[in-house]
């Protein structure tokens, strides 16, 4: 049996985060889905649950979601990193790409591919 997969959503729009959820809940290899605000937050649930994939926006309040990138690349190396927003210039592609994001998605388009990529995962984790 597979070991399932624990996911962190971070993000600043409820709505949005409750409409990923919906999406995930429908994933069957996922244990555990947990969400954050901003990126103390993140930082709390990352330190606690350790979770295996983190879907990150670039826009929080505070420290951006890039900077959270760079802090799991640096603590986390076997959490995925799907970056997830509105912030879809190839600057922001090109920067994450090379800070080590798996994924980088237009929140608005793409969003709708997460359960999927996120189902593909589960083969590639390192544990």
């Amino acid at each position: 049996m597979k070991r399932k997969l624990s996911v962190l959503i971070v993000d600043d729009n409820l709505s949005f985060i409750t409409r990923i959820i919906g999406l995930l809940e429908e994933v069957d290899n996922i244990s555990s889905i947990h969400t954050a605000g901003n990126y103390d937050e993140a930082f709390k649930v990352l330190d606690e649950q350790k979770p295996d994939v983190a879907l990150l926006d670039i826009q929080l309040p505070g420290k951006s979601g890039i900077s959270i990138l760079k802090q799991i690349k640096n603590t986390s190396e076997n959490c995925q990193v799907i970056m997830l927003t509105n912030t879809t210039g190839d600057y922001y592609r090109q920067q994450c790409k090379n800070l080590g994001a798996q994924h980088f998605l237009d929140k608005t388009n793409d969003f709708e591919l997460v359960p999927g990529i996120v189902k593909g995962l589960k083969s590639q984790m390192i544990h």
